[in-house]
């Protein structure tokens, strides 16, 4: 089958400085979210691909994206997520939790991986792609 593909993202790619650590982190939480393993180190959701590369610390120096926010499709998802990122004793930054000023539903948890990346879940049904 031929595909033709729109604008959009094509691909993420994360650098990380363990990838044994990196993927036991990811396998246990994109399977929460609705997301399935391509291969060892990457994942899609169908629609978009995000892969893992181990890179040396100090390998480059850039900025990058802030954080990440992987939608959920339900606050249950949301409260799934929560707990498994507590009972992993993850960095939490917030959540779960409702977030009006972002719209009345809108349902999020903020956290770390273990390379410090800022990631989101989040259930916003009043979101328009």
């Amino acid at each position: 089958m031929n595909y033709k593909f729109g604008a959009g993202i094509a691909h993420l790619e994360f650098w990380v400085k363990d990838m044994e650590e990196s993927m036991q982190f990811y396998s246990q939480l994109f399977p929460l979210i609705g997301w399935y393993a391509l291969n060892q180190t990457s994942y899609s959701c169908g629609v978009h691909e995000l892969y893992f590369k181990e890179v040396p610390i100090g390998f480059h120096d850039s900025l990058g994206v802030r954080h990440i926010c992987f939608h959920a499709t339900s606050t249950e998802v949301v409260d799934k997520v929560g707990e498994w990122l507590q009972s992993i004793n993850a960095d939490v930054i917030r959540g779960p939790q409702l977030m009006p000023q972002y719209g009345h539903s809108y349902y999020t948890v903020d956290f770390r991986d273990p390379n410090g990346f800022v990631l989101e879940v989040a259930y916003m049904p009043e979101a328009r792609l």
